[in-house]
């Protein structure tokens, strides 16, 4: 075996890193998530859902994590800045009953309640548990290729009487949506040329007079 210089440690953990960077900017789907509207059915405490979507690199942060509160069921609705592409989500819990167990996607349903859950998800997984936020769920790249909300729903843990997760990845492509309803306020806003008729006409009308 060839001998490990420091040179050449340092060359392959500049390497390691730079992969780990790599990997934690294909994730940063975090940052396209319109947060003023994010919610989390049945969190235990309020704006905690919230919190589990942060960068890669931040997942290991246990002090930051979600539970449900009444059982082991969470809904996430997620509304997106743009327009997105999504390819893969990662979740991470404990290595206990509390991991979810099943994660079913739905896209573009804004306002989703646990009612609405009972229609055919666009694509269901069987999760494994993940202590460490390594394993990602590919998804369907076609069906979520233009994905402006997501809805996240975990049914069931491996147990226990409540769910935790401590992070949620997303990872795919962003891009800026076109407001059509931008342009319509603008006409709206815009004089009315009826107005102007009629100024128009009146000095005449006074003339006649």
């Amino acid at each position: 075996a060839m001998a490990h210089g420091p040179g050449r440690c340092r060359c392959c953990c500049g390497e390691e890193a730079a992969a780990a960077g790599a990997r934690g900017a294909a994730w940063g789907l975090y940052l396209r998530i319109d947060r003023q509207r994010l919610q989390c059915l049945n969190e235990r405490r309020e704006g905690s859902g919230a919190l589990v979507f942060r960068a890669w690199e931040e997942r290991g942060d246990r002090t930051q994590f979600v539970e449900s509160d009444d059982d082991e069921e969470l809904l996430f609705n997620i509304p997106f800045t743009g327009n997105v592409k999504l390819k893969g989500v990662i979740v991470m819990g404990e290595d206990d009953g509390s991991h979810p167990a099943a994660m079913r996607l739905f896209r573009n349903i804004p306002h989703m309640s646990f009612d609405d859950t009972a229609r055919e998800p666009d694509q269901m997984f069987s999760l494994n548990r993940d202590p460490t936020g390594e394993l990602e769920y590919p998804t369907k790249i076609a069906r979520f290729s233009n994905v402006y909300h997501l809805s996240i729903h975990f049914p069931k843990n491996f147990g226990a009487e409540t769910t935790k997760i401590f992070y949620i990845g997303l990872k795919g492509e962003w891009t800026e949506a076109h407001r059509h309803e931008v342009t319509i306020c603008n006409y709206e806003a815009s004089a009315n040329p009826a107005d102007h008729k009629l100024e128009q006409i009146s000095p005449q009308t006074h003339f006649i007079s």
